[in-house]
């Protein structure tokens, strides 16, 4: 099979297209033919060598896909070879195969083409596990979501609307200002014009930056708030006033989907799947996908994600 390949950190142009061993499904798996995988910042953070791989992961990037099943490892039940399925992966969705636990496959939502539901397994996740699952966002709450115009973003515009709670979100520009608020942002935030701490009290904060955002967002929540911390695009460190987090019982979550157990995904994915995709299936949500791209052009995916001039997701596809 093909698969692309990083030769060594650096830029887009690392980036490899070549051939490499078929995986085989080891017990619990399930091997996926690929039609279709989708960008993360994790990606590229990878690519420039910033973002270790997972011990026992796949090298090759690529964190979700749709395809169709190939092979069953031994011990796999429920899946048979030919179903189309999506899923969330700790690696290895850049290539025309890749090897999956069976934890961690999803059906192909209703209404969805497959390759298409690439776009789904990473965002959809992240999202429901950060905003549901750690900070119990409610019907009611004020929700601020950082990067509204991206992957994560998108998706959790419309999930938190889904779920009763009003949403502001930041963005660059007014045309990206403006997607987010038709994807029902009750509040678009310029952030190159605007600062989001004069627009709060929000009571859960999703952020992808981190570094230099760390002490606004908290100034910025409400009594009982909750930060969750996914991304690091602004750098590690941050200032934190100790004092104004007592004072509001407020709480600082820092969390990463990739590094989970495979028990941990797996609960992951079945609340996804039991209550995030009747969302999509009912059109509440929708996907957000910007272009699509043949999976050897991954460097050129990469310059585009790299650039912020994408709304919503990138696909790579295999055909």
């Amino acid at each position: 099979m093909k698969a692309v390949v990083i030769k060594e950190p650096g830029g887009p142009e690392v980036l490899e297209w070549t051939e490499v061993d078929d995986p085989s499904p080891a017990e619990g798996e399930v091997v996926v033919d690929v039609a279709a995988s989708a960008l993360n910042r994790a990606d590229v953070m990878q690519r420039m060598g910033l973002y270790p791989v997972p011990p026992g992961a796949s090298p090759y990037p690529g964190l979700e896909v749709s395809g169709r099943i190939s092979a069953l490892g031994p011990g796999v039940t429920g899946w048979q070879a030919g179903d189309e399925v999506c899923a969330l992966l700790t690696g290895g969705g850049y290539a025309e195969k890749v090897a999956v636990p069976a934890g961690q496959l999803l059906t192909v939502p209703r209404g969805v083409g497959l390759a298409e539901a690439a776009a789904l397994p990473e965002a959809v996740a992240t999202v429901w596990s950060n905003l549901v699952l750690t900070a119990g966002l409610r019907a009611g709450e004020t929700l601020l979501v950082h990067g509204g115009a991206g992957g994560v973003g998108t998706t959790a515009i419309q999930i938190a609307k889904a779920l009763g709670a009003r949403v502001a979100a930041t963005a660059g520009g007014p045309e990206k200002a403006a997607r987010v608020r038709e994807l029902g942002a009750d509040l678009a935030i310029d952030y190159r014009t605007q600062d989001f701490v004069e627009h709060g009290p929000y009571d859960v904060i999703l952020d992808v930056v981190g570094g230099g955002y760390l002490e606004r967002n908290v100034r910025s929540l409400a009594a009982d708030g909750r930060l969750v911390v996914i991304g690091l695009q602004d750098g590690l460190e941050g200032a934190l006033n100790l004092g104004e987090l007592v004072f509001k019982r407020a709480s600082v979550h820092g969390t990463t989907l990739r590094t989970r157990s495979l028990e941990q995904k797996a609960a992951i994915v079945a609340d996804v799947q039991a209550k995030a995709w009747p969302m999509i299936e009912s059109g509440a949500v929708r996907l957000v996908i910007d272009r699509t791209l043949p999976m050897a052009e991954a460097a050129e995916a990469h310059r585009l994600m790299e650039s912020s001039r994408h709304v919503g997701k990138i696909l790579l596809v295999t055909g």
